[in-house]
């Protein structure tokens, strides 16, 4: 378990590395690309919805798995193709009249730092880059990218409920 601060309201996450593993499949006989989610992620996303929490994706790739993803969901703030994470979470704080110390935000990589920087829990993974393990206060999941992070960020919250 996550010691999370409870107070968290809203759940923000980069895509790949985080909810995939961070590889893409590329196939040999179409331009399809392929990326792997698992349904504990799957499962933990849908205990946040139905938790209260919001649950935003950040992604600096436009992939149309992420609109899938929001789709299956109903969520509605998702950002692809995205430079500037952390001007997006001040959008979202805004629009949801929440502050940054009540917003998760989970990443990866170094285009994730300002705003796990800025976030009042940041997370990250233990394949992150070594430059992300170094921002202060951060917490690494035990469950490696793609495989169950978002559900152990959740099942921390949620600890005391489920």
């Amino acid at each position: 378990m996550l010691n999370i601060d409870k107070n968290v309201k809203i759940i923000a996450a980069d895509f790949d590395g985080v909810l995939t593993d961070g590889y893409v499949y590329y196939s040999s006989v179409s331009e399809e690309e392929i990326k792997k989610i698992s349904f504990k992620d799957i499962m933990g996303i849908s205990l946040a919805v139905k938790n209260g929490y919001i649950v935003a994706i950040i992604s600096g790739e436009d992939s149309p798995i992420i609109d899938r993803l929001a789709n299956k969901f109903q969520l509605e703030d998702v950002y692809k193709g995205i430079k500037d994470k952390l001007s997006v979470l001040n959008k979202i704080s805004k629009k949801y009249q929440i502050p940054f110390s009540q917003i998760c935000y989970i990443g990866d990589d170094i285009n994730d730092i300002l705003t796990l920087e800025a976030a009042g829990v940041a997370i990250t993974v233990p394949g992150a880059n070594y430059k992300v393990k170094e921002v202060k206060n951060i917490l690494i999941t035990g469950a490696n990218s793609g495989n169950g992070v978002f559900r152990e960020v959740i099942d921390s919250l949620l600890a005391d409920k489920l």
